[in-house]
Parts: structure tokens; sequence; C-alpha cells
């Protein structure tokens, strides 16, 4: 695993991270999950929900979402993307630049993500959208009452869930309770969820 410094970390302040999403010709994009924004190790290493004590990852191993564990601290494998592409899986976020805690970002930024979220998934026509992190989709959306789980509208013709946050700053949720959380949407995609040993 890489070790950034601080002042490393610090200047990928306001990168961006590109979508994980099916090339052309690939297997359907069934279940989009959508982060709030890029943390700055997430910029360092060019992959989504990167840091270290990310949950992401493992609870989609636990899920059985994915069937082969994911180590991206240090940037995530062709490989790696290539599984998560196979099982219909793609990931891309609110807003696009990155911060060391979603809190930087405003209001209008989260409005401006959610208005360009509906335009990708308008492209690319999941099955499924997830957004990870209730506040953030209450903000952008402007559904202040919003609950967490499936949404009663849809996004641009996708099934729309609200799923919990896997930041390690999000310290309530447990890989288990994620990995639950996370099969709900995955198996509304059509997603065949592979047994967990």
């Amino acid at each position: 695993m890489p070790r950034f410094t601080r002042a490393e970390l610090e200047s990928f302040r306001d990168a961006e991270v590109p979508d994980l999403l099916p090339g052309p010709g690939g297997p359907p994009l069934r279940l989009l999950f959508v982060g709030i924004n890029p943390g700055l190790w997430t910029a360092a290493t060019q992959t989504h929900f990167a840091h270290p004590v990310n949950r992401f990852y493992p609870a989609l191993l636990r899920a059985g979402i994915i069937t082969e564990p994911v180590d991206p601290s240090a940037g995530m494998t062709e490989a790696e993307r290539d599984h998560l592409r196979a099982r219909g899986v793609g990931i891309t976020n609110l807003v696009r630049r990155a911060t060391a805690k979603a809190s930087e970002l405003t209001r209008a930024e989260l409005r401006a993500g959610g208005e360009q979220l509906v335009r990708t998934v308008a492209e690319q026509r999941p099955a499924v959208v997830a957004v990870a992190g209730i506040t953030a989709y209450r903000t952008a959306f402007g559904r202040p009452k919003a609950m967490p789980g499936r949404q009663p509208e849809d996004l641009a013709g996708a099934e729309l869930w609200v799923v919990p946050n896997p930041s390690g700053l999000n310290a309530h949720e447990t890989v288990q309770s994620l990995a639950e959380a996370y099969a709900a949407p995955a198996r509304a995609a059509g997603i065949e969820l592979a047994p967990v040993s």
C-alpha cells in the first residue's frame, strides 16, 4: 500500500477521477453506484473509494456483488476494473472534484452534480442507481425528507436507491451492514449474487 504525505495528498485537491463505466460492446451496466465526491486518496490513485479504511469493496465482496477481493489503496488494476464491469457494476460521483471531506462541497455543487447525474444515467441506462450517502442525496435532489432505501421515484428511467456511505467516517456502519444495504439494489438490478463463503 502506498504511503502519501499530507502534502502529497493535498496536491490532489480538486483533481478528478474518471467514471468506471462499461466500454462499447461490453456487458450491460446494471448497477451504477454514485459516491459523493472523490477523496484525496481516491484522486491520488485514480480509483474510486480507494482510502484504506473505506469499506466499499469489502462490502461488495461480502454481498456477493463481486467475487474476487479488490484492494484499491494502491490503485485498481485493469483486471479489477474489468471484473466490476463484467458483473454489471459502474461507479460515478455526484461531484467530480476531490476534497479532503465531503463537507467541503457547497449545496450548489451538489445540486449541479444531481443534474449531471440525471444526464449520465440517461446516457448509460443502468437498471438501478444507488447513491451512497443520504445527506448528499437530499441536498442534490432537493428531497430533505428522503429516507434510505428504494426511492419512490425513478431517476432518468432507472430504479433509484439511497444506500449508506462506506467511508470510514461513517462509523456506525459495518462491512456486514453495508453488504446488506448494497445487496438489495444489486438484486433489483438483476445481478446474480455470488454465495459468500
